[in-house]
């Protein structure tokens, strides 16, 4: 496992720092992913060079967050960050440091990410430099905070979600500490942002194990947004395809959750808030044919939404004689 297993672009990007003779590394969730044995997706480099040292480096870069040392590298195979070597201190909106600076060397850098599994970094001749066990937490399954886990919430509240969702993401366990401060910390989420809320939530919502949302429930970490009932079985969820609308509208059928908590666009709150929208297209009894039966305009809409409503429940019912005892005998609710 090498430099050479990552996405060419992010490749030459290392080459060109090590080149002017800074010190680069890949890390975080791409060397992660090559540990998994996994295609890497997004890649992040850190380095020893400063914000204006990269730009010089990379004309075609764009400085996404000068501020905290970032700057983005357009390439052929996607977009490549790349951060300076960083000590970051307060934290006074629990989402992002009051100061920034880039006098401290990989290990530090390393050190004030969220979990050790993310902390990881990888040298040219392949050697993993890991400081924080995260090879040994891969192996185990386990999602760890680097550091004391009350510190590491209250500097960045979404990494609580972030924990849930990779857990449900990668099939691992929250490892002990790190998960008995997820409750103590929970009220920090109100800090988030509802987009970001959203997105972690639909990535869970989206992974191979989308009950895993219910820790989040369980830690109260969507509590400002909802209350959500005592006890709830989500073991449904994975059922239901892994398709947007179709797990949201599951989770919101199962929990009660009013999806207009959440800035979601208005295709998928429709989709929720009416799910016999998407049948009425596929009712064997069409419109058509409830107009021969005497039904017009409004009446045919009212009823194709009762049929629908049915058919939701009782997919199998959704055959043209049995669809039409439904709407005569009145019992198509």
């Amino acid at each position: 496992m090498t430099w050479r297993d990552l996405p060419a672009g992010a490749g030459e990007c290392l080459e060109t720092l090590e080149t002017g003779g800074y010190a680069a590394y890949p890390v975080g969730g791409c060397v992660r992913d090559l540990l998994l044995g996994r295609a890497p997706g997004d890649v992040d480099i850190c380095t020893s060079a400063h914000p204006s040292e990269v730009m010089a480096l990379f004309p075609r870069a764009v400085p996404t967050g000068l501020r905290h040392g970032t700057v983005t590298v357009p390439t052929d195979e996607g977009n490549v960050e790349i951060t300076t070597f960083r000590r970051e201190e307060g934290y006074a909106d629990f989402r992002h440091p009051d100061e920034v600076n880039f006098d401290v060397g990989l290990r530090e850098d390393l050190s004030r990410r969220d979990f050790t599994v993310n902390a990881m970094a990888l040298d040219r001749e392949g050697t993993v430099i890991d400081f924080f066990g995260g090879g040994e937490d891969l192996k185990r399954g386990v999602i760890r905070c680097v550091g004391d886990p009350d510190v590491r919430f209250s500097e960045d509240a979404l990494r609580m979600l972030r924990a849930a969702r990779f857990a449900a993401q990668l099939g691992f366990v929250i490892e002990k500490d790190t998960a008995a401060a997820l409750p103590r910390n929970a009220r920090l989420v109100e800090r988030v942002s509802k987009e970001r809320i959203k997105a972690e939530l639909e990535k869970t919502l989206l992974s191979p194990r989308p009950q895993g949302v219910g820790l989040m429930v369980e830690a109260g970490l969507l509590d400002h947004l909802y209350a959500f009932p005592r006890h709830v079985d989500l073991s449904g969820l994975e059922r239901v395809p892994s398709e947007q609308k179709t797990r949201w509208r599951e989770f919101c059928r199962l929990t009660g959750f009013p999806i207009a908590a959440l800035p979601v666009e208005r295709a998928l709150r429709r989709a929720v808030e009416h799910p016999e929208a998407a049948v009425i297209p596929t009712l064997a009894l069409r419109p058509g044919e409830l107009m021969a039966f005497g039904l017009e305009g409004p009446q045919i809409s009212a009823a194709q939404k009762r049929l629908a409503c049915h058919v939701l429940e009782h997919p199998e019912d959704n055959v043209k004689e049995k669809l039409k005892r439904l709407l005569w005998n009145g019992t198509a609710e």
